[in-house]
């Protein structure tokens, strides 16, 4: 290819299609509305958030208008973001790292979605890494590595509730659909801890840790809160543990158990990211190592199957009908879909250079992904299953959450 100003003519194409879609060629996307995309009343909004570590920012992205409707100024380097199912507000992770590398102090930006600004910010502490909302969206609980700690924060009131200390760096965190336990994994120790949350009482305790888990990493939950999964990043395996739980009986009695450690499943090499269907029945572990998947049986801890979907696997969702996979390639340019029902892929959409995080939309007619190298999110249509358009954003985009509601 011939380089233009240090870029090869497939970018300065590319950039010159991102031009027409996103703003001359909104008329063709408008016409095909009429006819195909689905129609909302005029109080309904919907944004896709990205959070752009690179700049400090979060582009929001009009989903009904299929424009990128602003950028928003959060605090340094944002790493993660998440929507209210509850409330019209948006919660952006930054991290505090500096451009140099040295380490600030982290924060929690709380977005008002409704008028597009940041309304409050909460201080965490240095380096936070991942946090997760209970199921009421009334605390963010924050895995803080510079403290090793679990950083509750009362989203209602913006303030600090309480922090725990988890003894080693955190790595990912996750919370049961009940809100009865909070999950902690630690890759340096290998483990996961399961903390007791009593928000009523604004209580929280470490309840339990389970090691035996190299590189401990992602997680998911089961929709009844009974078990969790848990990825071995640094081997091939996948850790079922069963939660705590308990129940009050007759007489003022009551029936407990305590957590415990499963099963050990063998899946592929470096098992990343888990993707539940929503009926929690089945289980799909992104293995970055053998550029595989690995479908697992949730409530057996069988494993049914590892098949090949592609290079470097790095995330996956699944479709509202349980019957679609679509995991993103890092070392790629394709979604890969897979048909749960047949077993197989069915084939590849082609999106942006280094696809990571995938979001749905509100109604689930769009898929967007989010593509690291390239630094923009690929719209795709799931009727057709082939890219839409996409949205140039801010530098170094590294999530995405979708956020819908009236007004």
């Amino acid at each position: 290819m011939i380089a233009i100003q240090g870029k090869t003519w497939k970018v300065e194409l590319r950039r010159a299609v991102v031009l027409g879609c996103v703003t001359a060629g909104m008329l063709c996307v408008a016409g095909c509305r009429r006819n195909h995309f689905p129609t909302y009343p005029a109080n309904y909004r919907e944004y896709l958030y990205v959070a752009n570590s690179g700049s400090d920012t979060v582009s929001a992205i009009d989903v009904v208008h299929l424009r990128l409707d602003r950028e928003i100024t959060v605090g340094e380097h944002p790493v993660a973001v998440l929507a209210s199912k509850s409330r019209n507000e948006v919660y952006v992770l930054n991290s505090g790292l500096a451009g140099g590398g040295s380490h600030g102090s982290g924060s929690v930006s709380i977005l008002d979605a409704e008028h597009q600004r940041v309304t409050a910010a909460v201080d965490v502490g240095p380096v936070p890494v991942a946090f997760a909302l209970s199921p009421d969206d009334r605390f963010a609980y924050v895995a803080s590595a510079g403290r090793s700690s679990l950083v509750v924060v009362d989203l209602l009131h913006r303030r600090i509730a309480a922090s725990l200390s988890l003894s080693t760096a955190p790595t990912q965190v996750a919370v049961a659909p009940d809100g009865r336990s909070v999950l902690i994994s630690s890759a340096a120790e290998s483990s996961l801890v399961m903390v007791a949350a009593d928000e009523s009482k604004g209580r929280w305790s470490v309840r339990a840790r389970i090691a035996g888990c190299p590189g401990a990493g992602s997680m998911a939950v089961l929709p009844d809160s009974s078990k969790a999964f848990v990825a071995c990043s640094r081997g091939h395996q996948l850790m079922a543990v069963r939660l705590a739980w308990q129940q009050d009986l007759a007489a003022g009695r009551q029936e407990t158990r305590a957590d415990a450690l499963e099963a050990l499943l063998d899946v592929g090499q470096n098992p990343g990211y888990l993707a539940l269907k929503p009926d929690g029945g089945e289980l799909f572990v992104s293995n970055t190592g053998s550029n595989s998947i690995s479908e697992v049986v949730t409530f057996s801890d069988e494993v049914g199957g590892t098949y090949l979907i592609g290079s470097m696997p790095e995330f996956g969702v699944v479709s509202a009908d349980n019957s679609l996979l679509y995991e993103s390639s890092l070392q790629s340019q394709q979604v890969a879909v897979y048909s749960i029902d047949d077993g197989r892929r069915k084939g590849s959409i082609h999106v942006g250079d280094g696809p990571d995080q995938l979001a749905f939309s509100a109604s689930g007619y769009l898929l967007f992904a989010l593509d690291r190298r390239s630094g923009d999110v690929a719209a795709i249509r799931t009727d057709t299953q082939s890219m839409f358009t996409f949205f140039a954003v801010g530098r170094a985009p590294v999530a995405i959450a979708d956020k819908s509601f009236t007004i």
